[in-house]
């Protein structure tokens, strides 16, 4: 890993920017003496929302430690075009790096996750899914507690949602469904607000092949099988982030929610025992002026450092298989073997199609002086190219049932998809071809069954962790993807894209049979940057999983994990949606806990 270091005056500067909107932004001296309710670990996607909610109450003190800087008027957050050039190699990526994976070639890849307030939901690429209906109550039945199922779970995807027309006031009449949405939330939701060459041909190809590719007027409705236009969030042509959202100025300048910066945590420590069980109110961290701190709760301390962090700072503290935390020389205080195990993420393999026309996004993203004008337009009236993010449409499909016949079905039910197929105007990624147009597709396999792990390099709680998600390890993995390319194929060969699409490029040419896909696959997959699972969930006294249902840990007291590092299996989707309402549902029953205590 190599994390940028950013000067202190970077912190300072939009520390004191920020405090012009009446919020509580602290720093080291200013930290102690308070008398924090909550300490939040993590500015993120969850973690804010957490804040939000718990300070609701004007009685609780919440404070929230990230450790990245402020996402305030950082131009390439804001402008969702941008969205590809926020990581890897910047200040606000954690700059992660996985081990050779062996399925791969052995190449090791770059894996970003967000350095900055709003964490990844201020640096991913927009796109929003909530996943299907059998997700959710597959996470119901495995934690044998019913809320989280689907039913359950709509009251925070509607708490959640604000839905919003496009930027550029189209009809969106067939391109969603009202209903399925909450137009009163907090985080904005919207469709693309400037139109895609690929637009027409994409749904003419949906009508003309029909069956798997059938139209679905809202994936989110929890039946995500079919084609749909994209959903993302954003906002009047900017990026709508849990930090511009859950943390927008109207929220932070409430007295008794506090906030640090540049405030990287490395344990959680033992404050003392109730109930014969070690407490961990307490947290030490390295604050924005380079000291080691710490600073106790008189509640709860909630990691919602996301699917590598939360875990890491567990193994820190000496949470986790005490046999592995011994050999790197941390001392075990509760041995807990699940912690940064059962690693699950979403392998992704693009595909790239040379097209006879020339109105895509490869333009603007190889001729700095078209940029500059889309950028001078995104500035002046927030419209233009630059409102999208990458993709227009996604498809969730199954895979044959011939396929299934002889291979256990890791899905949660007939109606959530294997794989998912994204659909863009161009080349959406670095580095751009110098010549020629394309329209692109990526294919991702959703209900991964290999599994990596997190695991510590050494007893420095500073040093990164070692990642290996175990992409496409399986032979299911393997052909979900092999069918998700050919699907990719098929829906291009479709009499809709006749003299647009001339010929698959990017070695996808040569993919003609299993084995040359397969090398293909090797060759150019990668990740989709979503890991989960580090800290699942299961039952309440359960041997295995690291939260019990109510996302406390286990074997301590007050201390929880409200992230993604939750979830036992991928969701149908991207995690950006699911994130939010485990920060809700969290909320709830943090609540609950003080409101009435056992």
């Amino acid at each position: 890993m190599i994390l940028l270091s950013l000067p202190l005056w970077f912190f300072w500067s939009t520390i004191a920017a920020i405090r012009l909107a009446g919020a509580v932004f602290i720093d080291a001296a200013g930290a102690e003496g308070i008398g924090y309710d909550f300490i939040i670990v993590g500015g993120g996607t969850a973690g804010n929302v957490v804040a939000n909610r718990l300070s609701e109450n004007p009685n609780y003190k919440v404070l929230v430690l990230e450790a990245g800087p402020s996402n305030a008027n950082v131009l390439d957050i804001q402008v969702p075009f941008l969205c590809t050039t926020l990581a890897p190699g910047t200040a606000f990526d954690w700059n992660y790096t996985t081990t050779p994976q062996t399925a791969l070639g052995n190449r090791a890849l770059p894996f970003p996750r967000g350095h900055v307030l709003g964490g990844s939901s201020s640096i991913n690429y927009l796109i929003y899914t909530r996943g299907s209906t059998e997700d959710y109550d597959r996470y119901a039945n495995v934690t044998g507690d019913q809320g989280w199922s689907w039913n359950n779970m709509q009251q925070y995807f509607k708490k959640s949602e604000r839905f919003t027309p496009p930027v550029d006031g189209h009809n969106t009449t067939g391109q969603f469904n009202p209903d399925v949405h909450n137009f009163n939330g907090i985080n904005s939701i919207t469709l693309s607000g400037f139109p895609s060459a690929t637009d027409t041909r994409v749904i003419n190809a949906s009508t003309e092949l029909a069956g798997e590719f059938e139209f679905n007027l809202d994936y989110n409705s929890g039946s995500p099988l079919g084609l749909g236009w994209l959903q993302m969030t954003a906002d009047g042509g900017k990026r709508s982030s849990s930090a511009s959202s859950y943390l927008s100025p109207s929220f932070l300048a409430r007295s008794n929610l506090y906030v640090m910066l540049g405030a990287e945590v490395s344990r959680v420590i033992n404050t003392g025992v109730e109930g014969g069980l070690p407490v961990f109110r307490g947290v030490e961290f390295r604050s924005n002026n380079g000291s080691l701190m710490q600073l106790n709760a008189s509640k709860e301390i909630i990691l919602s450092a996301g699917a590598f962090g939360s875990p890491h700072i567990l193994l820190n503290s000496g949470i986790g298989d005490a046999q592995a935390l011994k050999s790197v020389g941390v001392t075990p205080q509760v041995d807990l073997p699940d912690v940064g195990e059962n690693l699950s993420d979403h392998p992704f393999s693009p595909t790239a199609f040379i097209v006879s026309g020339n109105d895509t996004i490869d333009n603007i993203n190889r001729d700095p002086g078209l940029m500059e004008q889309a950028l001078e337009q995104w500035k002046a009236e927030n419209m233009g190219p630059l409102v999208n993010t990458v993709a227009s449409h996604l498809m969730f499909l199954r895979l044959n049932e011939s396929i299934l016949a002889s291979n256990p079905d890791p899905t949660p039910g007939p109606n959530s998809p294997h794989y998912e197929l994204l659909v863009a105007n161009g080349v959406p990624f670095k580095p751009f071809p110098p010549t020629g147009n394309f329209v692109t597709s990526g294919a991702v396999v959703l209900h991964p069954t290999s599994r990596g792990s997190l695991k510590l390099r050494s007893s420095d709680p500073f040093d990164a962790p070692i990642i290996d998600p175990g992409l496409l390890t399986t032979e299911f993995d393997r052909i979900t993807m092999r069918e998700a390319i050919k699907s990719i194929k098929k829906f291009f060969a479709a009499s809709a894209w006749a003299g647009y699409v001339l010929a698959p490029v990017g070695g996808l040419e040569n993919a003609v049979d299993d084995a040359s896909i397969d090398q293909y696959i090797i060759d150019n997959a990668q990740s989709l940057f979503h890991p989960a699972g580090t800290a699942s969930m299961s039952p309440v006294g359960a041997q295995g999983g690291v939260v019990d249902p109510d996302l406390k840990v286990k074997k301590v007291v007050g201390l929880r994990v409200v992230d993604v590092s939750v979830l036992p299996f991928e969701p149908s989707g991207h995690l950006q949606a699911v994130a939010y309402v485990i920060g809700e549902r969290a909320s709830d029953l943090i609540k609950a806990t003080y409101l009435n205590p056992q």
